[in-house]
C-alpha cells in the first residue's frame, strides 16, 4: 500500500493475517481516527437525498460516501491479498468490520481470558520495585480494556491490591519498594 499519510505505514506493518486481529483492529481505529473517517464505521448511510433535499442534507450524504470509500481504502489495504478480495466488493466499511469480526472475533476472548489470567495470577516478586510490578499490573488492565473487556475502577483497585498482598504474604514489602 502506498503510503499517501503517514499513518498508513502502521497498517503497512501490520497487515490483517489470521493470528493479528486484535492488533490490526487496534492499530485501524488508530489510523481512522487519525485521518478524522472512523465515523462513517459508526454512523448509517444517510438516505439518498431527494431532488428538492436541501444542500446540507446532499453535503453530508456525499461526505459519509467519499469518508466511506476512504476508510474502506485504508481498511482493504491493511489486509491480505485473499481477505482482500473476500471483502472489495462490500459497500460499507460497517459490512467490512462485521464480517471480519465474524471470522476472528473469537480470538478476541481467548485473548482476554490470557490477559485475565496474567493479571489475576501475577503477584509482586521481593525485592522488585513496585513501581515496576505497577506498570505490570497497568499493561493488563490497559489490554483488556483494548479487548472490550468492562471492570470497574473498584475491581480494579481490589485485583491491584491482592497482587502485592501475596507478595507481603512471604514478607513485608520494603520501604524501599514502596518509593519505587
Amino acid at each position: 500500500m502506498a503510503s499517501f499519510n503517514p499513518l498508513a505505514r502502521i497498517l503497512e506493518d501490520n497487515k490483517l493475517i489470521i493470528p493479528n486481529y486484535i492488533d490490526w483492529k487496534r492499530n485501524l481505529m488508530l489510523v481512522l481516527t487519525a485521518v478524522k473517517v472512523y465515523w462513517v464505521l459508526t454512523t448509517a448511510e444517510p438516505e439518498e437525498p431527494t431532488i428538492d433535499a436541501p444542500q446540507a442534507e446532499r453535503d453530508r450524504k456525499q461526505k459519509w460516501t467519499d469518508d466511506n470509500e476512504m476508510a474502506k481504502c485504508y481498511i482493504l489495504g491493511s489486509m491480505s491479498n485473499v481477505l482482500q478480495h473476500q471483502h472489495v466488493r462490500m459497500a460499507t466499511t460497517a459490512e467490512i468490520m462485521l464480517n471480519v469480526k465474524e471470522l476472528f472475533g473469537v480470538q478476541n476472548r481467548t485473548a482476554r481470558l490470557i490477559v485475565i489470567k496474567g493479571l489475576v495470577c501475577t503477584k509482586m516478586v521481593d525485592g522488585n520495585p513496585v513501581r515496576d510490578h505497577m506498570l505490570k499490573m497497568m499493561g493488563f488492565l490497559n489490554e483488556l480494556d483494548i479487548l472490550g473487556a468492562i471492570m470497574d475502577a473498584e475491581m480494579q483497585i481490589d485485583i491491584l491490591l491482592t497482587s502485592l498482598l501475596m507478595a507481603s504474604e512471604s514478607g513485608p514489602v520494603g520501604q524501599d519498594d514502596v518509593n519505587g
